[in-house]
């Protein structure tokens, strides 16, 4: 697989020099000061890639062309933005992309009710509470018909949970659900997330995968076109959050979107993380059965705190947690085995380390929640190691 590194531009306390010297050899980033819906400009385009040739690397994956609220629901001016989105590929194209991820999630992108939580020997995690999130839902939203979203037993632990919290801890759990898209200013206050959510009044789960498909149906033709590879991210995390619904969460919403959009083009970004923290989900099954389609790899590990969905986790070490990570990666390099004897241009699937504990001097660093330096050097190196095993010419799968 071609090792590859987020990173947020340069306002990131991460430099490109430090994914360099952490093993990465591409670049996945995104202009993240555009608007939403609006075309990416062609020197801007540019000049992120000689920001990043100047740090001794190039830039991969772009991770991601954002997708509107309104292409979302198709109110508003959606019609224009998937034309925006469409020149943007061609832009992207142009400059030398050839892959580009993006996810479909309504109002929230990943959502985290702490951005660092202490997990073993003081490092820290990102972590999904559910008994948190519902209290926040029903107790600081306030969004209308939340209890009945939920069972008695659980709007008990959350009615307990948000009794005890303190004025800092409700704050601060606001700020954590509503923080917006990684790397972005976004982010949104409680009427601003009421407001968001009322857009989506009358909006099925059903509704909102047909706009999936109907958003693929436009872009797809033009990203064939111009060669590049468009890889939809899973939902993260992978269930239905504050009364929206959610269409990329199992295996066969993928299969879905990809019979109804048939090209090539059209495909995966394999989130290990996300589609981790549904029990039901079988990560190394799943790989080997989307293979094909998977564009883009992200690579890390959750630990489920119990069984069910939706449930609480935090992101775990990228070798422990419920992932049988060996077998996922086993399973995609049988995939570039595949692809090589097949003389595919895209044998090699860009992947990343996805997230990463803060540990060390990541602790003091302040870099973006759940992308530290040490954190995701320690996991791509445990995950490079795996590979390299899994590869080796008398023991391996080459």
């Amino acid at each position: 697989m071609r090792h590859t590194w987020r990173w947020f531009g340069p306002v990131d306390k991460v430099s490109v020099q430090d994914a360099a010297q952490a093993g990465a050899r591409g670049i996945v980033s995104a202009l993240h000061h555009i608007r939403t819906g609006d075309v990416w400009p062609v020197e801007e385009i540019a000049k992120r890639h000689e920001e990043i040739k100047a740090g001794g690397l190039v830039w991969d994956v772009v991770e991601s062309v954002p997708v509107s609220e309104s292409i979302k629901t198709q109110t508003g001016d959606w019609r224009q933005h998937v034309a925006n989105w469409q020149e943007s590929l061609h832009r992207l194209s142009a400059s030398g992309i050839r892959t580009v991820c993006y996810n479909f999630m309504p109002v929230l992108d990943w959502t985290r009710t702490d951005l660092r939580w202490t997990a073993r020997h003081g490092a820290k995690a990102m972590r999904f509470d559910l008994t948190d999130f519902v209290a926040f839902d029903i107790h600081l939203l306030e969004r209308p018909g939340a209890s009945q979203d939920y069972d008695e037993a659980t709007r008990d632990r959350a009615a307990k949970r948000f009794a005890e919290m303190s004025d800092e801890r409700r704050s601060a759990l606001s700020k954590n659900v509503g923080a917006g898209l990684p790397g972005s200013a976004d982010g949104y206050t409680l009427p601003q997330l009421r407001e968001h959510l009322a857009t989506y009044h009358g909006i099925s789960r059903d509704k909102l995968q047909q706009h999936l498909v109907d958003f693929l149906s436009e872009v797809t033709p033009v990203a064939e076109k111009v060669g590049i590879n468009i890889c939809a991210h899973p939902d993260d995390p992978p269930w239905a959050l504050l009364g929206l619904p959610r269409v990329l969460s199992t295996e066969e919403d993928y299969v879905h979107i990809l019979e109804a959009v048939d090209s090539p083009a059209n495909g995966v970004t394999f989130c290990t993380g996300s589609l981790g923290a549904r029990g039901a989900n079988d990560l190394p099954e799943m790989a080997k059965r989307l293979a094909s389609r998977i564009h883009f790899v992200h690579l890390r590990n959750v630990h489920r705190e119990e069984e069910g969905t939706p449930c609480s986790f935090y992101e775990d070490e990228h070798l422990e947690g419920h992932t049988d990570m060996v077998a996922v990666i086993a399973e995609l390099l049988k995939e570039e085995t595949r692809r090589r004897a097949e003389g595919r241009a895209d044998h090699e699937i860009p992947m990343r380390p996805d997230h990463g504990q803060e540990i060390l001097d990541d602790l003091t660093r302040g870099a973006q929640p759940g992308y530290p330096a040490i954190g995701r050097l320690k996991g791509l190196a445990e995950l490079r190691g795996i590979e390299r095993a899994l590869s080796h010419s008398r023991y391996g799968l080459s």
